[in-house]
């Protein structure tokens, strides 16, 4: 009996951390993407196109990684590539003062198509994935090892960047002026601050952070290119700022709920749970409308988080 026991409870506790790191592994680019946008949301700027930068971070580090075999330049590729289609949002809407809302859902087309195009060599092509740490001494350990200190690179980092975004907008000079810009950007440009310029540098690093967690689809969690690969995280990443009140911390809590609710369904597919495949697949898109839904019902304390100059164009002649 006691071996039985060992052996169910030994079983049990790996099941259990097999689960927790695929939850991990989707929570990651949905924090990645989440990150960036509450950084660029918090200086004023709506950027709907999420999806699209996350698609072309996505093929760029795919086929930079294929070409090299160097995954540190497909990061890279990513990143430049996130930060290009932000700078070219940026351009438009804040030099050029067009519809925030119309421009990024049209990034979003764009990026669509053009990873598309730009992917359609390497669809099929295998990729070995991202290995996960190992730490001689912790990875080891029982349980322990394999749940804390077995997760690959950009799980980490997922969770520093949020520590760092959450420590500079709420502890340094520098957060307080892009929260100034997002708040009042009439009164911070009055004070001599660069509107456009803290707005031009929140993009741009939305931008970087939704390639990155681009990458991650096409590098770790899958990993291979197929076209619209993000299935609408990018979507879920700009509601998860929504849910976490623009708090960062907030965000990471949401981006393992929603990473929780997708691997969920994942597992009820494998294990023949009696519900159609396609009711499961849209689990984790049912349960961002309800939470909305749920938010919205505090209007009032929505619009108290929100930065108060989201969305509106500055002239700065006025």
């Amino acid at each position: 009996m006691e071996p039985t026991l060992a052996s169910s409870l030994a079983e049990a506790g790996a099941a259990a951390t097999a689960l927790i790191g695929a939850m991990a592994r989707a929570a990651t680019p949905l924090a990645l993407a989440a990150t960036g946008e509450l950084v660029t949301e918090k200086a004023g700027v709506l950027n709907l196109g999420v999806e699209g930068m996350m698609l072309m971070g996505a093929v760029s580090a795919f086929a930079v990684t294929v070409a090299t075999g160097s995954p540190v330049l497909g990061l890279g590729a990513a990143i430049g590539a996130g930060m290009l289609m932000g700078l070219v949002f940026a351009g438009l809407t804040l030099s050029l003062r067009t519809n925030q809302v119309a421009t990024g859902l049209a990034l979003t087309l764009f990026g669509v198509g053009l990873s598309a195009f730009v992917g359609r060599d390497f669809v099929g092509t295998p990729l070995t994935a991202l290995p996960g740490l190992s730490i001689p001494g912790l990875s080891d350990l029982p349980v322990l090892g394999p749940l804390l200190f077995g997760h690959d690179p950009l799980v980490y980092l997922s969770v520093a960047l949020i520590a760092l975004v959450s420590w500079f907008l709420g502890r340094t000079r520098g957060g307080l002026i892009v929260r100034a810009v997002g708040e009042n950007h009439d009164a911070a440009h009055s004070l001599g601050h660069d509107v456009l310029l803290v707005r031009y540098g929140a993009v741009l690093f939305g931008g970087a952070l939704c390639g990155l967690a681009g990458a991650y689809l096409s590098l770790v969690y899958t990993p291979m290119w197929v076209e619209n690969m993000t299935a609408g995280r990018g979507w879920i990443a700009l509601a998860l700022v929504v849910f976490a009140t623009w708090k960062p911390w907030r965000v990471l809590l949401g981006a393992w709920l929603f990473g929780g609710v997708t691997i969920l369904q994942l597992h009820a597919q494998g294990l023949g749970v009696q519900i159609p495949s396609q009711f499961l697949s849209m689990l984790p898109y049912l349960a961002t409308i309800l939470v909305l839904v749920l938010i919205s019902r505090d209007a009032m304390r929505v619009r108290l988080s929100a930065p108060a100059c989201l969305g509106k164009a500055f002239h700065p002649e006025h």
